[in-house]
């Protein structure tokens, strides 16, 4: 019995480590599900034909197109564009490398992708999904041969030009772009020159052909790692002061429409206070399909955004945001300008006035603190002090004239360009180059003598003088 025991016992303790590693293991790969689940790619689409593609709804910031929202995007212009569709299909990309590569603010000769940008500005129809979720990309092939009813035919430049394309037939070209998998040994930059070099050869026999086509460009994974996953939370390899990262949760705008988008609106908070007393109002306002816009109004010159909220501090409050647009000659333009922000509860209003929210109207605003806390940049003046009323908007943006769907244009931002650190060093390089000036001034006021001691001759004689 004891000889048994004693088995049993040696048994167990084999047995123990084994189940360990099972259960290890088993955790590292539903890490690694969850990491790929949240892995997404960009998808730039154009073509040669016209009014494929809308404006793409649903593309607000950190919004993710998943594979039924993808072939909604993609029937259109199976259905009624070109026949014949080419997929650039790239090893890594996100839409990082866009803007870390790409031609900013004006550089068009440092952009790494020229010739991409060139068929962009050109095609009729474009459209940029910045953000597809690896599983739609990863069927994106399989979608393709059902929708056209061809295969996948993988070609390079030399197959490319030896092609006789019918504009009736259907046609599915696949091209791999070279120098993914040797990537590792060249920069990022060299790479997505490479492949941008590529794309215009291949653009440009198209239309030496007059073929009619649609093109695709997308990644099998994403070249940069969006955020971190924690592999197991206080078992082993946990680092010292390791902290779970928390993913926010990013709202659509606001939006009020008549026939069409009129005004956007968006906050990553939206608090008020009345007398000590805060709320949250933003679960209230943003994603919420029923929000109250009774009063919204909007034209050419004057755009009113009105929320009204139930039970708010025991009652029904409403605050409307008022801008006007109107043309300076001096800048030969339209500027926007919010004159007032109303709070409306119990027959009286208060008035804040925000006309530092200015702008192009071409243009959004946007500022990462709009209040009226004075610690927050005072934004918000109440007309009365002191005000029972307190606001706080946090990563504020709007706009209410020149909305193309559902996306707010470029952001003029309240920032002001001499930020304090950019003050400090402008002093003290003024310091400095002070001090510089004024030694070099020193240095050229040195005089040589021009008297010299001849022994020949009567010595010097120098009378001192009392």
């Amino acid at each position: 019995m004891a000889a048994t025991a004693a088995a049993r016992l040696q048994a167990g303790t084999r047995q123990a480590p084994a189940l360990w590693q099972m259960r290890w293991l088993l955790l590292v790969l539903v890490a690694v599900a969850e990491a790929e689940a949240e892995q997404q790619v960009p998808l730039v689409l154009w073509s040669s034909d016209r009014d494929l593609w809308g404006p793409a709804a649903n593309t607000h910031e950190g919004h993710i197109t998943s594979d039924m929202q993808l072939s909604t995007y993609l029937d259109p212009a199976l259905e009624l564009g070109p026949r014949n569709v080419l997929l650039f299909l790239q090893d890594k990309l996100s839409i990082e490398d866009f803007t870390a590569y790409g031609g900013v603010f004006g550089n068009k000769q440092d952009s790494a992708f020229s010739n991409l940008e060139n068929a962009l500005d050109l095609a009729p129809s474009s459209l940029v999904l910045p953000a597809v979720d690896w599983y739609a990309v990863s069927t994106l092939t399989t979608y393709l041969q059902e929708k056209l009813g061809a295969s996948p035919l993988h070609v390079d430049l030399a197959t490319l030009r030896e092609l006789r394309l019918n504009a009736s037939l259907p046609a599915l070209l696949l091209i791999r772009l070279p120098y993914a998998a040797s990537s590792g040994l060249m920069a990022p930059r060299e790479v997505l020159t490479g492949n941008d070099e590529v794309i215009g050869q291949v653009l440009s026999t198209l239309k030496s052909e007059d073929v009619p086509y649609t093109a695709a460009l997308t990644a099998v994974r994403p070249s940069r790692v969006a955020r971190d996953v924690a592999m197991v939370t206080g078992g082993p390899g946990r680092q010292l002061l390791q902290k779970q990262t928390v993913s926010a949760v990013v709202h659509p705008p606001v939006s009020y429409n008549d026939t069409a988008p009129r005004i956007l609106f968006w906050a990553q908070n939206f608090s008020v206070a009345y007398g000590n007393h805060w709320e949250d109002l933003t679960s209230l306002t943003f994603g919420v399909q029923d929000l109250n816009l009774t009063g919204s109004f909007w034209n050419d010159s004057v755009a009113r955004l009105s929320l009204t909220y139930e039970q708010l501090f025991g009652t029904t409050v409403t605050f409307r945001f008022i801008l006007a647009n109107r043309f300076y000659p001096v800048s030969a333009r339209h500027w926007f300008t919010m004159e007032r922000l109303e709070i409306h509860s119990n027959g009286s209003v208060t008035y804040f006035n925000a006309s530092q929210v200015t702008g192009p109207s071409i243009y959004s605003f946007h500022c990462e603190y709009v209040s009226c806390l004075g610690k927050n940049g005072d934004l918000l003046v109440p007309r009365v002090r002191p005000s029972l009323w307190q606001m706080t908007l946090q990563h504020f943006q709007i706009q209410a004239f020149n909305v193309t769907g559902e996306q707010f244009s470029y952001a003029s931002d309240c920032a002001g360009f001499f930020s304090p650190g950019i003050w400090m060093g402008l002093l003290t390089s003024l310091f400095m180059l002070f001090i510089f000036t004024y030694g070099l001034h020193m240095i050229l006021s040195l005089k040589t003598m021009d008297r010299f001691d001849d022994h020949k001759g009567p010595t010097i004689s120098l009378t001192q003088i009392v």
